[in-house]
């Protein structure tokens, strides 16, 4: 199977991983000009359980948080470069703003945010909380970030 999948693909994934007493952890973010802090914190991300699904946001959900000149690179090679990634266990695209819809679908026990969340602050804090997951905070100290790049190359 490869790593790069639809959401309704992966169709029952967080039972099974549950029946199998297997920990499903989620990490999320747009992963633009992948960098070594991306790797980190899904390094991290992965540390956290046993399968890391990891949602990669679409072109116009990154475009809403970061304006109209991003991404830089479009979203199928955006989550093509993540799968890539041999701690990375699937990859879905997804529209939302906010990965609401696949928390819902997959009911993960972890989901992991870099360091540039705290705990308490973390948006989809009280979601996981109601389906009886946790948010762990993962990575290295936020010193990278695609932003930096984009602002250093002039764009």
């Amino acid at each position: 199977m490869t790593k790069l999948q639809r959401l309704e693909s992966l169709g029952d994934l967080g039972r099974r991983l549950r029946e199998e007493e297997k920990i499903l952890v989620l990490a999320n973010g747009a992963f633009d000009l992948l960098h070594v802090g991306h790797l980190r914190y899904l390094q991290g991300a992965a540390a956290a359980g046993d399968y890391l699904l990891v949602a990669v946001n679409s072109d116009a959900s990154v475009r809403r948080a970061k304006g109209a000149n991003r991404p830089v690179v479009p979203e199928a090679e955006r989550a093509e470069l993540v799968a890539g990634l041999g701690c990375v266990d699937a990859v879905i695209i997804f529209d939302e703003d906010r990965p609401d819809v696949v928390i819902r679908a997959f009911r993960p026990h972890v989901q992991a945010k870099g360091t540039d969340y705290r705990a308490d602050e973390v948006p989809e804090a009280e979601l996981m909380a109601s389906i009886g997951g946790n948010v762990v905070i993962v990575g290295d100290p936020k010193d990278h970030s695609t932003t930096a790049l984009v602002q250093r190359l002039g764009k």
